[in-house]
C-alpha cells in the first residue's frame, strides 16, 4: 500500500507541476476583471494568489471602486510560481504566503521582494481519514501521515505533530525542523512529504494529512468538522506565530508605492474581516495589527 501511495503522490505532484506551468496566466474571472478595468478606465493591479479562496478580494474591489482601482487576480496552482512572477514583473503584488516562506524564498532564490502588509493566518490542521481514525489519540504505529514538502511548512507540520504528542524534535532547530531532526517517535508513524496542493487528494490513502487553510478549502475540507488537531496560533503560546502571518508582497522598489498601499489599506478593514470570518469557517484568521 505504501508503495502505491508513493506512486499516487508522484503522479499527483506531476499533475500539479503541469498545472503550475499552465497556470501562470490569469484565470477566466481575472480576465473578466481585466476587461472591466479597460472598459472603465480603472487602474488595474495584478495580484498573484494560489487557490480558489478569494472572496475577500471581491470585498477589496468594492472598497477600491471609489478610487477607480481594480484588483485583477492572477491564479497559480503551486507555491513556487508567484514569487518568481512578482520578481520578474509579471504581476504587481502577491498574497499567498506567510513571512517564514517569504524569507526562505528570498534567501534561497535571491528575489528582490518584500512584504508590505499583514493579511491572515491560515492554521495548519491535521485532517483525518474518517475510515481509519476519528481522533488524534487513535493514531497507531505504522500509520502514514502526509505533510507539506517545503522547508517552512514541512517544519511547521513537524512541530504540529510534536504538539499532538506523536513525535519529538530537536529544540535547537526552532520552528523549522526536518525529518532528520526528529529525536523520538512516540508513535512509529511514517511521515510522507508531498507538495501542499496534493495533500487533500492523497488523504484517502493516508491515515491523516496536515493541510493549511487554503488547500484544505480547495480540497473540500471543513476545519470545523473534518479536523482532529489544529495549530495553536496564540502568539503567547506559540512563539512561531509572528512568522506564520500571511502577507501582501511587492517588489522592493515598490514597497512605498501609494497605489499598492491603498490596496493594503482596503484589505485591512472591518469589511474584509467580516468576509473572511463569514466565508472561511476559521480556516483563515485575520492578523493585521489593527485586528
Amino acid at each position: 500500500m505504501k508503495k502505491n501511495l508513493r506512486r499516487l503522490l508522484a503522479a499527483t505532484l506531476a499533475t500539479t507541476v503541469v498545472l503550475g506551468l499552465a497556470g501562470c496566466g490569469a484565470s477566466s474571472s481575472a480576465e473578466d476583471t481585466a476587461q472591466t478595468g479597460e472598459d472603465t478606465g480603472a487602474t488595474v493591479v495584478k495580484v498573484g494568489v494560489v487557490g480558489e479562496y478569494n472572496a475577500q478580494w471581491d470585498t477589496v474591489n468594492e472598497l477600491l471602486a471609489d478610487d477607480n482601482i481594480q484588483i485583477e487576480l492572477v491564479k497559480f496552482s503551486d507555491y513556487a510560481a508567484p514569487n518568481r512572477a512578482l520578481n520578474d514583473g509579471e504581476i504587481d503584488l502577491n498574497a499567498f504566503q506567510h513571512k517564514a516562506f517569504l524569507a526562505n524564498d528570498i534567501e534561497t532564490k535571491g528575489y528582490d521582494i518584500v512584504d508590505i502588509g499583514d493579511t491572515i493566518i491560515a492554521p495548519l490542521t491535521i485532517y483525518n481519514n474518517k475510515d481509519k481514525i476519528s481522533s488524534i489519540e487513535e493514531v497507531q504505529d505504522g500509520d502514514v501521515i502526509a505533510i507539506p514538502s517545503d522547508l517552512t511548512n514541512g517544519g511547521r507540520a513537524l512541530k504540529l505533530l510534536e504538539a499532538a504528542g506523536l513525535i519529538e524534535c530537536d529544540p535547537a532547530k526552532g520552528y523549522v525542523p526536518t525529518k532528520q531532526d526528529i529525536t523520538k517517535y512516540n508513535k512509529q508513524i511514517e511521515i510522507l512529504e508531498g507538495e501542499s496542493a496534493t495533500l487533500a487528494n492523497i488523504l484517502p490513502d493516508c491515515t491523516a494529512a496536515i493541510i493549511n487553510g487554503g488547500n484544505a478549502l480547495t480540497g473540500g475540507l471543513d476545519p470545523t468538522t473534518d479536523a482532529i488537531f489544529t495549530e495553536n496560533v496564540d502568539a503567547t503560546v506559540n512563539e512561531a506565530v509572528p512568522q506564520l502571518i500571511n502577507v501582501i508582497v511587492a517588489r522592493t522598489a515598490d514597497k512605498d508605492n501609494e497605489l499598492y498601499q491603498k490596496v493594503v489599506a482596503a484589505y485591512q478593514t472591518e469589511e474584509v474581516k467580516t468576509t473572511i470570518n463569514d466565508e472561511y469557517k476559521g480556516a483563515f484568521i485575520c492578523a493585521w495589527e489593527n485586528e
